[in-house]
């Protein structure tokens, strides 16, 4: 077996769930200015400490947050363990610097866990491998830290090889305390920060030993190795681009899919920032996870939790119709991917075995027309499972053989819907 047939057959059902929530929180939820405010704002440890003092989110409700996630039709979270700035949401034996030791006294991440698989959702945990608390993590000239053009700390003198350490103590914690888990998300390798720097090798076979089935990001390895062609040991499981959707989906050098996530922010920051309100709409955020399988990819879509401990209303309201529209036409994305067809100008395909389905963005001038490869079984309208009959009009002139005519109707009025109208076309075996 390859090693891209190990990474497609350890990812089989990520690649079937195809939508999951992202969990950015931490103790910056009280700046409420974004995850990176202590490296944007050159903020110290001692400035940055009263926001740990003061850490004390009791409305934390993380089964609520797992209702959220599962109405919205997600089928898996990734939350954040420990963020750039060293602060841990459990109770690592390795710190002080963690949630435990703040007002609220909760391993918050704990409590995620067994929230959200209790809803049945999968659990993953996001870690950073950047550490701005950590006292043996490079500080001057570092491209990230806050205190990178701070000049008492141009010849600091530090052991990195003791973070290495403790990073992978904490890895191992999280793996071996909180029961099965389905994802880690380590995130970021950066210029020299990369790949054996983390002593990857040995970090990714702790990992797999812990965590047999577990799936692991390709972000320990800052050379895109999967896409080159030669993955090592620690090249991850999936790609990972963040805040963009790849124009055609992500492949190997040699033209082979990869499974991909499409990481996304609902507004402009992924932790909490209190003036951002520029949100997405449950319009596009619909219409990008079917791009995100169309392409044979899944959409990580984030929230921020505020210092509360709240998920902000407008995500809520956002991800509540997101997940009615989920409701009708789950079976256009769980379990699909790239069709046999070309994209049409008119929205996506996406496909699951013989069942193809179009979505719709927009009302087609008379019935819409399709030229499908195989001939049909049944089309049904997917909201409401009513049988759609094709017939060649009159007027069809020399169109050939083997098209679809299908009269679809206003998309703005019930039961079709204006966000993205799903027709299930059953094709005859190959």
């Amino acid at each position: 077996m390859t090693r891209l047939d190990e990474i497609m057959k350890r990812t089989e059902q990520f690649r079937y769930d195809r939508f999951g929530m992202f969990i950015h929180w931490g103790i910056y939820s009280i700046p409420a200015r974004g995850e990176w405010v202590r490296s944007r704002e050159n903020i110290t440890i001692e400035d940055y400490q009263k926001y740990f003092d003061e850490f004390n989110p009791t409305e934390y409700d993380p089964k609520q947050w797992a209702i959220i996630a599962k109405q919205a039709g997600m089928k898996y979270a990734v939350m954040t363990a420990k963020h750039h700035d060293g602060f841990c949401m459990f109770d690592s034996k390795l710190t002080d610097y963690k949630s435990t030791d703040t007002p609220i006294k909760k391993d918050l991440i704990r409590e995620y866990a067994d929230a959200f698989r209790a809803e049945g959702l999968k659990v993953g945990f996001y870690y950073s491998l950047l550490d701005w608390h950590h006292p043996d993590y490079p500080k001057y000239g570092d491209r990230c830290h806050p205190m990178r053009e701070k000049e008492e700390f141009e010849d600091e003198k530090i052991n990195f090889d003791n973070y290495v350490e403790y990073m992978h103590g904490q890895v191992k914690e999280l793996l071996t305390n909180y029961g099965k888990i389905d994802i880690i998300w380590f995130d970021f390798s950066y210029e020299e920060m990369t790949g054996e720097k983390w002593q990857a090798e040995k970090l990714v076979k702790m990992v797999r030993e812990l965590q047999p089935g577990i799936i692991i990001d390709n972000r320990l390895d800052g050379k895109n190795s999967l896409v080159e062609g030669n993955p090592t040991i620690y090249s991850g499981d999936f790609a990972s681009p963040e805040q963009f959707i790849p124009a055609q989906g992500v492949t190997d050098k040699l033209g082979n899919p990869l499974p991909w996530e499409a990481c996304v922010t609902m507004n402009d920051h992924w932790g909490y920032a209190s003036q951002d309100n520029n949100f997405k709409d449950s319009k596009q955020i619909v219409r990008k996870l079917v791009e995100c399988v169309s392409k044979g990819g899944n959409l990580l879509m984030n929230v921020g939790p505020d210092a509360k401990g709240r998920i902000p209303k407008p995500s809520v309201d956002i991800l509540n119709e997101v997940g009615n529209w989920m409701h009708d036409n789950h079976r256009s994305i769980y379990g699909c991917s790239i069709a046999e067809l070309t994209k049409p100008e008119w929205g996506y395909y996406t496909q699951n075995g013989n069942k193809l389905y179009l979505h719709l963005f927009e009302n087609p001038m008379g019935p819409l027309a399709v030229q499908l490869p195989r001939k049909i079984k049944s089309v049904r309208f997917i909201a409401d499972g009513s049988e759609r009959v094709s017939r060649r009009p009159w007027f069809a002139g020399n169109i050939g053989e083997g098209h679809l005519f299908l009269e679809v109707g206003r998309l703005d009025v019930w039961p079709n819907n204006p966000i993205d109208t799903v027709f299930e076309v059953e094709l005859e075996e190959k």
